[in-house]
């Protein structure tokens, strides 16, 4: 699904902050190395792209799947320079929240519940510009790894007999292209895009007599695929 209004207005009022803030400074700035460590914070978006098998009741094809929104939330990252090109960078985030729709109504259901995530990522970024420019352009491979919580049902569904949802924890590589502006010598904007591979089974349990189902196990997979945007200030420690 798209990025929703709120969070594209939330970014796009950061943006002219940072860039506003960035004319302020006009110190020189000084160069990436080796043994540098930068501390970003800001705001990460992640807007799912996502795809889902039908859900399944008891072995039953329902004939739909489901679809999760996008979440934005205070992004934190931390990178250290292995060689004045090389940096290794963790991505961390306060917990997104989604929530879990059907792709149909033919039994009445809009929003089937919400569930949390922290998708922790570890990437290796190359940086294209030589050391002293103030433009630093960078992309980067890495390895996720999401894990879900506090997954449950509307009060609604649970009324109609849905219980016990769980999200199975996800391993998947990302890839990332990103820029450091620095500001002067310590502060510096960045701005990333990047792609994480997330994949999910989700397990439950439907017990409604007028539905056909008894206790019956109920499964659907996901394949989330978010793109991830994130802005923020960072710091050169």
């Amino acid at each position: 699904m798209k990025t929703s209004i709120v969070s594209t207005t939330i970014f796009s009022a950061t943006a002219l902050a940072l860039l506003a803030s960035a004319s302020l400074f006009c110190a020189s700035a000084s160069a990436h190395e080796k043994g540098d460590i930068l501390v970003r914070v800001g705001l990460t978006s992640v807007a799912p792209d996502e795809s889902s098998s039908n859900i399944s009741v008891a072995g039953g094809d329902l004939g739909f799947g489901v679809g999760v929104d996008s979440n934005t939330q205070l992004g934190l990252n931390i990178a250290y320079f292995v060689t004045d090109r090389w940096n290794i960078e963790v991505l961390a985030a306060t917990p997104f929240s989604h929530d879990i729709n059907v792709n149909s109504n033919s039994l009445g259901l809009t929003k089937l519940g919400e569930v949390k995530h922290l998708p922790p990522t570890v990437t290796a970024n190359y940086f294209f510009a030589t050391p002293e420019a103030d433009f630093q352009p960078y992309a980067g491979v890495g390895l996720n790894y999401t894990v879900f919580f506090d997954e449950e049902f509307t009060a609604t569904n649970e009324e109609l007999g849905f219980s016990d949802l769980d999200l199975d924890g996800s391993f998947g590589l990302s890839a990332q292209a990103g820029f450091d502006y620095k500001i002067n010598e310590k502060w510096f904007v960045n701005g990333s895009v990047r792609y994480i591979d997330i994949s999910t089974d989700a397990d439950f349990t439907l017990d409604n007599a007028g539905l056909g189902a008894n206790n019956a196990n109920g499964t659907v997979s996901v394949d989330i695929d978010p793109m991830v945007y994130t802005l923020s200030i960072g710091y050169k420690l």
